[in-house]
């Protein structure tokens, strides 16, 4: 998983194909185990919709500014007339939110890697990725192996009986050390001091340890342990990625803000 990860990260295409991949994969398991719940969801739909997300910005096809958000509405209005068509309309609102807020949870909420990767050119953006991706799946090890070897104290067991607070500091701890690490990724432009760069990684660890509770409850609601099995010993796509569905969009819209403001 390292290499492909590492892979991706520096060649454009195999990149593209695998968020694609990964999106998909995310999108199916969301709507496998809402299946379980008895939700009427339109999977297919919502699995095209949501691929179509992260190829648009990847191939820079933006009629418009914030395409994305006008897709999503569009995709919302074929889901609606498709469920004018249903002889059933029992449940009909739960199953469109649903089948929206999988597009949203999973398909836009990741293809920000994309608009990461694409923020500035060349190598700068492969670096801006990789940095948001070290330090969130470091959070992710981190809490892994503190939780295991010093975890006493849970830290929301109604939602993850696994998790602990002593785990969830670790994660901070460990993502705020990587950031230091491997400042040099970030643009020479921001000229942060080290203090800063420590927050900043246990800030985005933690919103990403954040994404890993959400998942949690989400899988706790539909009663599975795993959202899949397509990864033996991780769990589905949407266990490995679940963290980075909060840290890429608030790492976006910082590093996009603060890049405008410095220019």
């Amino acid at each position: 998983m390292i290499g492909l990860t590492a892979l991706a990260v520096i060649n454009n295409y195999f990149f593209i194909v695998v968020i694609v991949l990964l999106t998909a994969g995310g999108l199916y398991e969301f709507f496998y185990m809402v299946r379980k719940k008895d939700v009427p969801i339109y999977s297919y739909t919502g699995i095209l919709i949501g691929l179509l997300i992260p190829v648009s910005i990847f191939t820079h096809f933006e009629p418009t500014k914030n395409w994305e958000l006008l897709f999503i509405v569009i995709g919302f209005l074929l889901i609606l007339f498709m469920q004018f068509a249903r002889h059933d309309n029992r449940h009909a609102i739960l199953g469109l939110s649903t089948t929206l807020f999988g597009v949203l949870y999973v398909a836009w909420f990741f293809s920000f890697l994309v608009k990461i990767r694409l923020m500035l050119p060349g190598i700068e953006g492969v670096k801006l990725l990789g940095f948001i991706i070290l330090v969130t799946k470091g959070a992710d090890i981190g809490a892994l192996l503190i939780g295991i070897n010093f975890g006493k104290h849970p830290l929301l067991p109604k939602v993850s009986p696994n998790k602990s607070v002593e785990g969830t500091l670790g994660a901070v701890l460990v993502s705020a050390c990587i950031a230091l690490i491997f400042r040099s990724f970030l643009p020479p432009i921001l000229d942060l001091p080290w203090w800063q760069i420590f927050f900043m990684g246990a800030f985005f660890g933690g919103l990403g340890q954040l994404g890993d509770l959400s998942e949690s409850l989400i899988k706790r609601d539909c009663g599975v342990k795993d959202s899949g099995k397509l990864l033996p010993g991780m769990g589905g796509v949407l266990d490995v990625i679940d963290s980075l569905l909060f840290s890429a969009p608030a790492f976006y819209l910082y590093m996009s803000s603060t890049l405008n403001t410095l220019q």
